[in-house]
């Protein structure tokens, strides 16, 4: 384990927690942020604040499960576990309870493989399909299965997953960087919201504009 990396990785989380924190995308001591290490995981603590994070607060957990550094690791691990054995691509997980994604999930999502219909270029483009997840209480090993099976099955299918939303919790996303995972959780709430704006009238994207999509930016979706 380099130290200096760990550091690194930490002093990121917290930045990128703060600005979830301090733009409304996160509250309370909802939601969590990983990041996978080479031998291990680092993790944000069980019932913190994402906006006011120090980073040794922030876990490490070895890859025999150990915690062996920081306050005690935040009870979705073994989701995020799951994500990363999942997805090799997968380098960290974001999980927040955003308003509108939660509000859509009380009200009904647009479909159970897609909560929200592509309305937008940049939706289709930076978050892909977002598969919805039926509710089980927060820490629920079976929802770490549910998830695993949902990203397997899209890795299968040649539409690869980088999000599932899970009813009334709110969005996991996952992505190569935090910086990128962060951009993506914000087009995802912000599709919502415009979705819920539109009273969920808006009609998608036709197939013809979502195909000249994909072969101009060599999207899977």
């Amino acid at each position: 384990m380099n130290d200096a990396v760990i550091d690194q990785h930490r002093r990121e989380m917290c930045r990128v927690g703060k600005s979830l924190f301090d733009r409304g995308y996160a509250h309370s001591t909802a939601g969590n942020i990983s990041v996978r290490m080479d031998d291990g995981f680092l993790i944000t603590p069980t019932d913190a604040c994402l906006g006011f994070m120090e980073p040794d607060q922030i876990a490490f957990v070895n890859s025999q499960g150990e915690q062996t550094q920081g306050a005690p690791a935040s009870k979705t691990l073994s989701l995020h576990q799951a994500i990363y054995r999942a997805d090799p691509d997968a380098r960290c997980v974001i999980h927040t309870h955003s308003t509108h994604l939660v509000a859509l999930s009380l009200l009904g999502a647009w479909s159970q493989d897609d909560i929200l219909p592509p309305i937008t270029p940049y939706y289709v483009m930076k978050v892909g399909h977002v598969p919805l997840v039926p509710y089980h209480r927060p820490g629920d090993p079976e929802v770490a299965r549910r998830v695993a099976a949902l990203i397997e099955a899209g890795i299968h299918a040649d539409k690869p997953l980088r999000a599932v939303m899970i009813e009334r919790l709110g969005p996991n996303l996952w992505h190569r960087s935090l910086s990128a995972a962060m951009a993506a959780m914000e087009e995802l709430e912000e599709t919502a919201k415009l979705w819920l704006l539109s009273g969920r009238a808006v009609k998608p994207l036709e197939s013809d504009a979502i195909d000249e999509l994909r072969q101009n930016f060599k999207l899977r979706y």
